[in-house]
C-alpha cells in the first residue's frame, strides 16, 4: 500500500527535527565536507555525528563519497539549501516580537549560526 503524501512530507519534516541533523545540513550548503571538518564545527561526539549522518543518508538528504580514508558528505540536492532559507524566512516572520532572535537572524549566517 502507497504512503499517503502528507505522511511522506511528516517523516520528511521528523528527519529535520533534530539540532545537529539541521547543523550538518547548514555546514555543507558551502559544499562537501570530510567527517573532520563536520566534527569540528559541531559540539557533539562522533558516534552521535555519525548516527545523524546516517539519517540524513537514509532520506537521501546528503551523499557519501570516500576519498582514499576520507569519508566526504555533501548535499544530494541544491533544494536543500533553498528549504534551509525557506525555514529561515519563514523564522524571520513568525518571530517579529521577539527582537533578540531577530537581531540573530540578520547576521550573516555563519555567524549567527556559530553562536546557535
Amino acid at each position: 500500500m502507497a504512503v499517503p503524501l502528507y505522511q511522506a512530507k511528516a517523516e520528511f519534516f521528523r528527519t529535520l527535527g533534530h539540532p545537529a541533523r539541521i547543523r550538518v545540513l547548514e555546514l555543507l550548503q558551502d559544499g562537501p565536507l570530510p567527517v573532520r571538518e563536520l566534527l569540528a564545527a559541531l559540539d557533539i561526539e562522533a558516534s552521535s555525528l555519525s548516527q545523524q549522518l546516517a539519517v540524513l543518508r537514509r532520506t537521501n538528504l546528503v551523499i557519501a563519497t570516500r576519498d582514499g580514508n576520507t569519508v566526504v558528505y555533501a548535499l544530494s540536492t541544491p533544494d536543500v539549501t533553498d528549504l534551509l532559507l525557506a525555514a529561515r524566512r519563514i523564522l524571520g516572520e513568525m518571530i517579529t516580537g521577539q527582537r533578540h532572535l531577530l537581531r540573530e537572524l540578520a547576521l550573516p549566517v555563519a555567524a549567527s549560526e556559530a553562536t546557535a
